[in-house]
């Protein structure tokens, strides 16, 4: 590519920021004609073209240009008379490119409208009903635990594969849409991704590939999240961005399905959401739910994932957190990670 051309090509990035900032000032729209719109037929294209191929095309991409960017370094960076010209064109140009595919592609859905406004429920919500509907999760849960262990102090586990679970995604959506008809998942594109170790060293799930829109599972976590987790990216394959109406779908989504499995794995997500937030504003409360309420097979299998977690924590993972944390508070998503509260809201006035 010529430096003309970078050149233009790195001018448009401030004009491409600009464009989304004014777009962003108009939910309505984008929710009407990108969402609803152009990014289905973009979604479904690339789910048919990519969703077939047994491993992640995403994550091959991503390591080629891991390759390629040390490539970089080595032949412009590292070295004694650097053309900082040509390098800043070759970074600007890169950057220009790569914030135009991952709008046009996906990234626009993080301003779509509020899902609250989409399902028409309320966004607020008092102590008193979050704690009836901790209760009444507990008893779903309590339930759900019953009927798949006999005996109280055992964790569930779960009897699929991963990859069973992944072909499971789209009847759960399908049954799902009874409630919310704009929830259709087909065909589907979730994998184990092949970077699961350092996923889960960064300490993070899954994803979704944003250029490729496939959806990224990491392979190392216990079965019993897989479908949530699994729910969750295709939430964001079908066009919902944000990281807690994701939550708030995934657990729609398998609290809704046939099977029992799925069910237990999103009652006891939405759970864990809600007596979290009961724990922030009343700790003593919310600790005597959890151990007076809850059959101890069920916070054995909270205790799996959090030693999962813990096995596996590190200096670096703050420092990963803290970069997404930034990434989304730079997608219209001020409370970044910690998005609990919304998710609350959703769960809270859905039962309402």
């Amino acid at each position: 590519m010529r430096s003309k051309s970078k050149l233009y090509i790195t001018l448009a990035l401030p004009v491409q920021i600009l464009c989304i900032k004014i777009l962003s000032l108009f939910p309505s729209f984008i929710e009407q004609f990108y969402s609803n719109g152009l990014y289905v037929y973009i979604a479904n294209a690339f789910r048919y073209a990519l969703g077939w191929i047994p491993f992640s095309f995403g994550d091959m991409m991503y390591t080629v240009l891991i390759i390629l960017l040390i490539r970089f370094l080595i032949q412009k960076v590292l070295k004694r008379d650097i053309a900082w010209k040509e390098v800043l064109l070759d970074i600007g140009a890169t950057l220009s490119i790569v914030y135009a595919c991952f709008h046009i592609l996906w990234g626009i859905n993080y301003y779509r409208l509020p899902l609250h406004e989409i399902l028409a429920i309320d966004d607020q919500y008092t102590q008193a009903e979050l704690e009836q509907v901790c209760k009444q999760l507990i008893e779903q849960a309590n339930t759900l635990h019953e009927q798949l262990e006999s005996n109280d102090t055992l964790a569930i586990r779960m009897p699929y594969t991963k990859v069973e679970i992944y072909n499971r995604i789209p009847d759960a959506y399908e049954q799902v849409q009874s409630i919310v008809p704009s929830l259709n998942y087909t065909p589907k594109s979730i994998k184990n991704s092949i970077l699961s170790l350092p996923l889960t060293y960064m300490g993070f799930s899954g994803y979704i590939n944003p250029i490729t829109l496939e959806a990224q599972v990491n392979a190392l976590i216990p079965d019993y999240k897989s479908p949530t987790t699994s729910c969750h990216e295709a939430a964001h394959q079908i066009g919902f961005a944000k990281e807690n109406e994701a939550n708030f779908i995934a657990a729609l989504t398998t609290m809704h399905y046939e099977d029992p499995y799925f069910r237990y794995s999103g009652t006891t997500f939405a759970l864990k959401f809600c007596i979290n937030d009961l724990y922030r504003r009343d700790e003593q409360k919310a600790i005597c739910m959890i151990e007076q309420q809850l059959r101890p097979g069920i916070r054995k299998n909270y205790r799996e994932v959090n030693e999962f977690w813990t096995s596996y924590e590190n200096p670096l993972e703050p420092i990963f957190k803290s970069t997404y944390d930034s990434y989304l508070k730079a997608n219209n998503q001020p409370k970044g990670i910690d998005t609990y509260s919304y998710v609350v809201a959703l769960l809270v006035n859905y039962y309402k």
